[in-house]
């Protein structure tokens, strides 16, 4: 295919990364997968000779820059790189020992802390590769039926102060409750990316799954109210302008 691209895809031994690699390889692109056991991507996506399974631990300065060198000496470069690996880590805030990009909820403070360091580092990258030719595409999907919620992939916090219990106990019953029955289907998220990637210009931002608009069109809402409720006295906090006289001659 003339249109072919090279998608780098972190975090693709598991869960939404797996999808992504496989829609990519059946769109006829080329793929370098990653994950911290390369094996487990090879298992996990399957065998093509237009992947390339490479180590990756995202935290590591060292696999990073072998993984990417990796992916050029196999394919000459990268076209799409899809930042893809996490974990959920959740609870109350006080209770964490320290990842929701749009907005904030209960018990998870961490995780929505995160992700809007993610966007606001995205939002702002955005113009300063802009001149290279580079574009950047923040993706905020809803609940998808992937492995985040499983024992694997999830961390709750510690219980350590007794005026969260009651709502702890009712929050982590509805997150374990939530492990299989999120309403998203991956592949469809997976080939819906391939979709975007291929538009002059992507999108600057991609709101996946109608539960992820909902949330952002309350989520202008709230902005607009807040605002308009707020309008006069926000617009007010310029310095005054002073006249000055002026002489005739």
């Amino acid at each position: 295919m003339n249109n072919k691209k090279i998608w780098f895809i972190t975090g693709a031994s598991r869960g939404m990364g797996v999808d992504f690699a496989k829609a990519a390889l059946a769109a006829g692109h080329a793929v370098v997968a990653s994950a911290r056991d390369s094996k487990a991507v090879s298992k996990a996506v399957g065998q093509s000779n237009d992947l390339l399974a490479v180590k990756l631990d995202v935290t590591s300065r060292a696999d990073s820059e072998a993984a990417a060198r990796a992916a050029v000496d196999r394919f000459g470069r990268i076209d799409v790189l899809v930042n893809n690996a996490a974990g959920f880590y959740a609870g109350y805030f006080e209770e964490l020992s320290s990842a929701a990009g749009l907005v904030g909820f209960e018990f998870c403070s961490a995780y929505a802390a995160s992700k809007f360091g993610l966007e606001g580092w995205m939002e702002s990258l955005h113009p300063e590769v802009a001149p290279f030719g580079i574009t950047t595409t923040i993706v905020n999907p809803g609940f998808f039926r992937t492995e985040l919620l499983t024992e694997q992939s999830t961390q709750y916090a510690e219980p350590s102060i007794k005026d969260y219990d009651e709502r702890r106990e009712k929050q982590l019953e509805f997150w374990k409750a939530q492990n299989g029955q999120q309403s998203g289907d991956p592949a469809k998220l997976a080939r819906a990316l391939i979709i975007i990637a291929s538009q002059e210009p992507p999108p600057r931002r991609f709101i996946a799954g109608a539960d992820a608009m909902a949330i952002a069109e309350q989520k202008v809402a709230d902005l607009k109210a807040q605002i308009d409720a707020n309008r006069d006295l926000a617009t007010s906090l310029d310095f005054d302008h002073v006249g000055r006289a002026g002489s005739g001659s």
